[in-house]
């Protein structure tokens, strides 16, 4: 298996309870291996040599331990943590992220308030900062919602050089209670799986998302005035 090399953020909306994660990487199809996610639970993102039990396994544990201590949990049980890259937000806002020492340059982390960003063979610091940077700035702001801030922190990243080995996949999902089609809690899945230019055709399909199911959007909207 391929490793998956990416870059990538996990969030929480304190206003709406939104739970999220937005991921781009040079493999197929990213969006079927790193994102995890329940509403009410928690949000993951398991990348490097991902191990994908990090998924089921850490929301399980959500339910009655903190983003630090499933953290803590996962990788103290896994005996290939070096190479293993995951970032952790819980339902109360806490984050967690660990860069396994064995994950390829450039690789790190930052952890912030309600969020944490994470990659690994990347072009270079500046794409982690530059994310951070940028999802402060969005969350700060008095416009948009949690898929808006998620994907203009995946932009900055991208803008900034992203993986250094090229572009192929995005994903972006929004966990949120009842919010998905027939009542699910993927208020928002949206995934590109193999384009020249992913991180820009994810937030094209967000626009799209957003004239589809326009009634959705604007309850969140007013739910933030």
């Amino acid at each position: 298996m391929p490793e998956v090399n990416t870059f990538s953020i996990v969030a929480y909306d304190p206003e709406t309870g939104d739970l999220g994660i937005a991921v781009a990487s040079k493999v197929l199809g990213v969006g079927c291996i790193v994102p995890w996610g329940q509403a009410g639970v928690g949000a993951i993102a398991t990348q490097s040599q991902a191990n994908t039990s990090y998924g089921p396994e850490g929301l399980a544990s959500l339910r009655q331990k903190s983003a630090e201590e499933v953290l803590e949990l996962l990788t103290s049980q896994d005996e290939d943590r070096a190479n293993r890259q995951v970032g952790i937000v819980d339902a109360n806002g806490n984050v967690a992220s660990f860069t396994g020492e064995k994950c390829h340059d450039w690789a790190g982390h930052i952890v912030g308030e309600h969020f944490a960003v994470q990659g690994n063979l990347l072009a270079g610091e500046e794409v982690v900062q530059e994310m951070a940077a940028k999802y402060r700035d969005a969350s700060q702001s008095e416009t948009g919602e949690l898929a808006d801030w998620l994907m203009a922190a995946l932009m900055a990243g991208d803008d900034a050089g992203g993986d250094k080995r090229g572009k192929q996949s995005a994903a972006l999902m929004i966990y949120r209670a009842n919010a998905g089609y027939g009542g699910n809690d993927r208020y928002i899945d949206l995934r590109v799986d193999d384009h020249a230019e992913p991180v820009k055709e994810l937030a094209r399909l967000l626009e799209v998302h957003k004239k589809f199911f326009a009634g959705a959007h604007r309850r969140v909207n007013r739910e933030q005035q």
